[in-house]
């Protein structure tokens, strides 16, 4: 597998994850599917960004979105990992742990103290991943 920053090329097959995405979220993002790509495609100097996943056969089988932002407890950035999706058919195969492993590095080039993420109580299998390479921390979401 490669993983690689996602390009122009990219999109049709980004977008068929995309939707794979926020239906697993019990969302419908497909108003905004075409300004998130824009956005993507064309980053302001904090992000979002995204990587994708290439299976062996150049086939995208997953992708992450990242942003850095700044900090009032620390100096150095923190990088917050958006979105992460892999395909259900390869699923187990060590591609979210790659993307995220990627972010990682990209957060540590970006000289970020940490990187943080959220999801649903409901995504057992990506939490038992995050357990792996996290740590579950004690804060609790709020929104308006």
């Amino acid at each position: 597998m490669i993983i690689r920053s996602a390009t122009a090329q990219d999109k049709v097959e980004w977008l068929v994850m995309w939707r794979g995405y926020y239906e697993f979220y019990k969302s419908d993002l497909s108003k905004t599917s075409q300004n998130t790509w824009e956005r993507l495609m064309n980053p302001p100097g904090d992000g979002p960004f995204c990587l994708v996943c290439e299976d062996d056969d150049g086939a995208l089988v997953g992708f992450a979105t990242y942003l850095f932002h700044s900090h009032t407890w620390h100096p150095e950035p923190r990088c917050y990992l958006g979105d992460l999706f892999t395909n259900s058919n390869q699923r187990g195969k060590g591609i979210g742990r790659a993307l995220i492993e990627a972010v990682y590095e990209k957060a540590d080039e970006h000289g970020c103290l940490g990187v943080y993420w959220l999801t649903q109580d409901f995504n057992e299998a990506g939490r038992r991943l995050y357990d792996k390479v996290g740590e579950l921390t004690a804060f609790i979401k709020y929104q308006r």
